[in-house]
C-alpha cells in the first residue's frame, strides 16, 4: 500500500452507506484480512467456517450469537472470537452494527450457500 492510499475510516459514514441487513461491505484490509462492517437484524443461519476464525465486534447494539451449547451476548464496545469449525447462528432483535475480521476468504454464509451468500462483498 502507498503512503497515498492511507486513509481514515469514519465507522459512522460508512455504517450510513449500507442499507440492507445481513450484507456485509469491505472497509479495508490488513495483510490477507477483510475488515467488514455490516447491519445485522434478525435471525442468520446456522454455519460455520471450516479453515477461517471470525471476530465480532459490536460498534452498535446487541448481538446474541447462539452457539449449540449456549448464547453468547456481545454489547456494545464487546467483541468475540468463533473459531474455525464451531457452528453459529447470529441474532439482532434490533439492527446491530458489528465490525467483522476475517480472512479474506471467508464466506458470510460459511458452509451454508442460500439467498443471504454474498459471494463477492463490495468495498465501501
Amino acid at each position: 500500500m502507498s503512503q497515498n492510499a492511507i486513509r481514515v475510516v469514519n465507522l459512522a459514514e460508512k455504517f450510513a452507506q449500507i442499507g440492507e441487513p445481513w450484507q456485509p461491505r469491505i472497509a479495508g484490509e490488513i495483510n490477507d484480512t477483510h475488515v467488514k462492517l455490516a447491519k445485522l437484524h434478525g435471525e442468520f443461519v446456522w454455519h460455520h467456517h471450516e479453515n477461517e476464525d471470525e471476530l465480532f465486534y459490536v460498534v452498535k447494539g446487541r448481538l446474541c450469537i447462539k452457539l449449540r451449547d449456549r448464547d453468547l451476548w456481545v454489547g456494545e464496545g464487546e467483541f468475540v472470537i468463533i473459531p474455525r469449525g464451531v457452528e453459529h447462528k447470529p441474532i439482532a432483535e434490533d439492527e446491530v452494527h458489528v465490525l467483522l475480521l476475517e480472512p479474506r476468504t471467508t464466506l458470510n454464509t460459511g458452509n451454508v450457500r442460500d439467498e443471504r451468500t454474498v459471494e463477492q462483498p463490495e468495498w465501501i
